[in-house]
């Protein structure tokens, strides 16, 4: 894992469609979307990728150079990428797909629902502009997929963190059974896990930092969050608060029992995702608290209920209290 990054801004201004959020202070990969998928293309020769008019902007250029013949691009018709992919799946093809993420849940629900989910296919969504990475507004900002994707029986439903778990995940998916909505992280991706030491599970949580016996707060996330969590958490420590870190991508299925062992060392939780509060990673918390009757104060970092207007990624996630500043200014408040 890379050192904290100084506390610093971004310089304002609206990406264009093909490039990622600005990353300060950590190395970045370049899409690593795609190594994970050639990887994997070369591993299972029956792996097809399809696309619905968005392959410039989801890191398929490599795979499309390299495997042509299984490269489909179906048009600005999200419903018939998904129903393509499922008919391919059942002829024995493992079909990875690729869109915005806004575009495979609203546009194409029942598609993945029952086409997909219902059947067991092996159909691997990976879906862009996931939450507020992109400053394109309600329209592209995928802020409510996870809770739609996880009320799906059989979907498995993951928030990479970083460069490394994009790779990996990508690589693996073709080996998971059944159906995946992962959210993609594209273009420049931020390396938060070094990979020589770091491996993705399905299911499976991670703890960062020391989770001793009562820890002041347990900071609990997915996605990019996790990163920001991450350096949360050492700017706490250097105020004088233990802090720890329980990051999980796999959401469903979740790591309901890590989770419980990690918030039983911390006298308070506080969850970050890019996402509603509602629905996401805070939801499969309280249940998984509620249910073992493990009491605990909890804090909320996420995105309000509202669409979120057009504008700089720096402007939003700043007002929205996404950047590393304002979770250690909210966090630092609330545990006074």
């Amino acid at each position: 894992m890379h050192d904290s990054p100084t506390l610093s801004h971004p310089p304002a201004r609206t990406l264009a469609m093909g490039e990622s959020e600005a990353v300060v202070g950590r190395p970045t990969v370049r899409a690593p979307f795609s190594l994970g998928l050639m990887k994997a293309a070369a591993n299972h020769p029956e792996l097809v990728l399809l696309t619905a008019d968005l392959g410039k902007y989801t890191d398929v250029a490599d795979f499309r150079a390299r495997y042509g013949e299984r490269f489909f691009n179906v048009g600005m018709a999200e419903q018939a990428l998904v129903g393509a992919a499922a008919g391919l799946s059942k002829v024995g093809k493992v079909a990875y797909c690729t869109t915005y993420g806004t575009f495979a849940t609203r546009r194409a629900y029942d598609f993945l629902a029952i086409a997909c989910a219902h059947s067991h296919e092996n159909v691997k969504m990976f879906a862009g502009n996931p939450g507020l990475t992109t400053g394109y507004g309600g329209t592209h900002q995928a802020t409510e997929d996870l809770a739609l994707m996880r009320s799906i029986p059989n979907m498995s439903v993951i928030d990479p963190c970083d460069a490394t778990e994009m790779a990996q995940i990508a690589e693996m998916a073709a080996d998971l059974p059944g159906t995946l909505y992962c959210r993609l992280l594209r273009a420049d991706v931020a390396q938060v896990f070094d990979p020589a030491t770091h491996r993705w599970r399905p299911g499976t949580g991670h703890v960062i930092g020391s989770s001793a016996a009562d820890t002041d707060v347990g900071l609990v996330s997915t996605g990019l969050m996790t990163g920001r969590a991450i350096d949360a958490a050492g700017h706490l420590r250097q105020r004088g608060a233990s802090a720890s870190v329980f990051h999980s991508a796999s959401l469903k299925p979740f790591d309901s029992q890590g989770l419980l062992a990690f918030a039983q060392s911390a006298r308070r939780l506080v969850v970050l995702e890019n996402h509603v509060a509602s629905g996401g990673l805070a939801t499969l918390v309280i249940e998984a608290l509620q249910e073992a009757g493990l009491a605990r104060r909890l804090l909320k970092i996420a995105l309000p209920d509202q669409f979120i207007e057009c504008g700089s990624l720096a402007y939003l996630q700043e007002r929205y209290g996404l950047t590393t500043e304002r979770i250690c200014a909210r966090v630092g408040a609330w545990l006074q």
